[in-house]
């Protein structure tokens, strides 16, 4: 994995990232590359991840008579049961 190394990075700069990774339970290195992703929309934000997923589910059509056919109370009970 590549390293990056920022040379004479503000002293506010650092401070307010070492406060946010700190609040986030993050180290500086997690920190610094959550906002580089965010900021370069790399990894999208949960919501627009769940919304991609949920059309994404709609493209799937299933039967009617399998739809009907689903019986989730028995699968719960079968997981449970194991």
């Amino acid at each position: 994995m590549p390293t990056l190394q920022v040379r004479d990075l503000p002293e506010d700069v650092y401070l307010q990232l070492k406060e946010r990774a700190r609040r986030e339970n993050r180290s500086i290195s997690q920190q610094t590359i959550s906002i580089l992703q965010e900021y370069l929309e790399i990894n999208p934000s949960p919501k627009s991840r769940r919304k991609e997923v949920l059309e994404t589910i709609d493209q799937f059509e299933i039967p009617s008579e399998t739809a009907n056919s689903i019986d989730s109370v028995s699968w719960i009970r079968e997981d449970r049961e194991r």
